[in-house]
């Protein structure tokens, strides 16, 4: 009965060489597309061969020259590096010389001149060129490797073999990929016009998008009822209050001293114009004067009203419930202010509605209740139907001298956890018309700009 012989130490290695290559030649065949199999040229080989870098390097056309079409360990090759244009000139430059159709170990005496200055720049070790030939002695490409220590015999022998591996899947990929284009092309040429032009006409709703916030519905505008100087805010942002309760205090030091001069003034005035009445009695010319003194004792009970007036408005109250909107309380105390200077707002946290500014540049026909999508900052994943309410005839200069329409719009479902104050962006809604229009809406409008028709 026959027993099977394990391998020798001296034959584990070969077997692992083996596996390793069968493996990799059947990852060969799967490959999809040209761009996966280039992938696999540069990152999947090292697994055969060890190697510090690799390139792959391709024309798109048999006359054009060669480019970096891979690299290993990187996703996207950038054309502008000065590596990347240095190994295009000398890729170029071994396709058109004697080393272009047989596997070579690149050394600098092998460039030319104007060549060899890159290679103390960006070769630290030793290089390996091996074109990618087909069966049919087409070219396709060449692999550029480089490593630390020298290339041995058995090592370009396997990577020329891989190559004729790549450059056979490699055509028959191209192959394909040219036969499904093709097939498009020839008998349905006239499909692509067509679906461009039907694709034009698809009847759409026009849309704009503008950021959005959310205000208070109808707030009670609190302003400066006189000037002076705001001594405290008794209540802080953001904070219920109920009507009649105090909001801010003025600074009274002067209306208070004012008050009590007005009452010593009067006093005074009602002395004199009493006195003028008693020695009329005796004295006619005194007489005569008590009208006048009458008229001044009004005129200090008129200053004192008006200085008590005064007074009463040093504390500013609420006239409704409701919560406070304004800035940070630092920011008044100690702060002059004039009358009719808007200080905050009392608005119900639950009488909110939206304000969009739609920008100039990106404003669509606005009728009457039309539709709008809300995609607030603070919920991400969420959006709210809203309804446009009205829209401002004039735009308007915004911060950041953005000229824009202001848009109001309404929540179609009230949400108790929509506060005030929160942005977001908004998608307005507007009339029906072709893709067409969409899409050269911008272009038309500058062009006509620009000719002035």
């Amino acid at each position: 009965m026959a027993t099977a012989t394990e391998p020798t130490p001296q034959q584990i290695p070969t077997l692992i060489h083996l596996a390793v290559l069968t493996h990799l030649e059947g990852q060969i065949r799967e490959a999809k597309t040209v761009r996966e199999l280039h992938f696999l040229a540069v990152n999947e080989t090292r697994r055969l061969i060890p190697y510090t870098q690799a390139f792959l390097l391709s024309a798109s056309r048999p006359n054009d020259p060669y480019q970096v079409a891979s690299a290993s360990s990187v996703a996207v090759v950038d054309r502008h590096a000065p590596l990347i244009q240095w190994l295009e000139a000398v890729g170029q430059y071994l396709r058109e010389s004697d080393h272009g159709r047989q596997p070579v170990v690149v050394t600098e005496d092998l460039l030319p001149a104007e060549l060899r200055q890159g290679w103390g720049e960006f070769v630290t070790g030793q290089i390996f060129w091996c074109p990618l030939t087909h069966p049919d002695k087409t070219v396709l490409g060449a692999w550029w490797f480089e490593r630390e220590f020298n290339w041995q015999e058995n090592d370009i022998a396997i990577v020329h073999r891989l190559a004729g591996s790549y450059a056979y899947a490699w055509k028959a990929l191209a192959k394909r990929a040219r036969r499904w284009s093709t097939n498009i092309k020839k008998p349905a040429w006239w499909l692509l016009p067509t679906a461009i032009v039907t694709a034009l006409c698809l009847p759409i709703r026009l849309s704009a998008v503008a950021p959005v916030k959310v205000m208070a519905k109808a707030p009670v505008i609190v302003s400066a009822p006189m000037d002076g100087v705001i001594a405290a805010m008794r209540v802080p942002p953001n904070h219920p209050v109920q009507a009649g309760a105090t909001l801010f205090r003025f600074e009274d030091t002067t209306l208070r001293n004012q008050f009590h001069v007005a009452e010593k003034q009067l006093a005074v005035a009602r002395a004199e114009h009493l006195q003028a009445v008693q020695s009329g009695f005796t004295d006619p010319q005194r007489k005569a004067d008590a009208p006048l003194k009458e008229a001044e004792a009004d005129l200090r009970q008129t200053e004192l009203d008006y200085a008590k007036d005064m007074l009463d408005q040093v504390e500013v109250t609420a006239s409704r419930a409701g919560i406070t909107l304004y800035s940070d309380p630092s920011d008044w105390a100690g702060r002059p202010v004039k009358v009719g200077e808007r200080i905050m707002e009392i608005a119900d946290p639950k009488q909110i509605e939206l304000r969009i500014d739609l920008p100039v540049a990106d404003a669509i026909v606005l009728k009457d209740s039309a539709e709008a999508v809300v995609f607030l900052n603070a919920f991400p994943l969420e959006s709210f139907a809203a309804t446009v309410q009205h829209a401002s005839y004039h735009a308007e200069v915004l911060p950041g001298d953005i000229l824009a329409y202001r848009v109001t719009a309404q929540l179609a479902q009230p949400d108790p956890r929509i506060r005030i104050g929160w942005q977001g962006t908004a998608k307005v809604y507007g009339e029906r018309g072709p893709l067409a229009y969409l899409l050269l809406r911008r272009p038309l409008t500058a062009l006509r700009q620009w000719v002035g028709y």
